[in-house]
């Protein structure tokens, strides 16, 4: 996760409480998805940027995740994402994304 959006996050955690927020992404691989959702979770793993070493524990899913599918209208996420599913490693995402959670979540429901 580059350090603007870091920042973004840090803001908006801070203007509307780590409980009121959740991240959704949507890299194509699961490590790449494992490593922004462990900085908005644990803190940045580099160290580098504006959450290096804030642990914001926040909800965070990547998009094709049922728990974001399921709250998506069902055309758009087909129009959006679903040519992406159909491509990606989806198991491994949220093999990946649930790890994260578990180990750093704060808001896991």
């Amino acid at each position: 996760m580059d350090l603007e959006n870091q920042q973004r996050v840090k803001d908006l955690t801070e203007k509307h409480g780590a409980e009121n927020v959740v991240v959704i992404l949507g890299a194509a691989e699961a490590e790449a998805s494992g490593l922004a959702a462990e900085t908005v979770t644990a803190g940045d793993p580099t160290f580098a940027g504006p959450l290096a070493g804030v642990q914001l524990g926040l909800r965070v899913y990547h998009a094709v995740e049922p728990e974001f599918k399921g709250e998506v209208n069902e055309e758009v996420f087909d129009d959006q994402i679903g040519m992406m599913e159909m491509v990606l490693d989806v198991d491994s995402i949220i093999d990946e994304m649930k790890s994260i959670r578990s180990e750093h979540g704060k808001f896991n429901d």
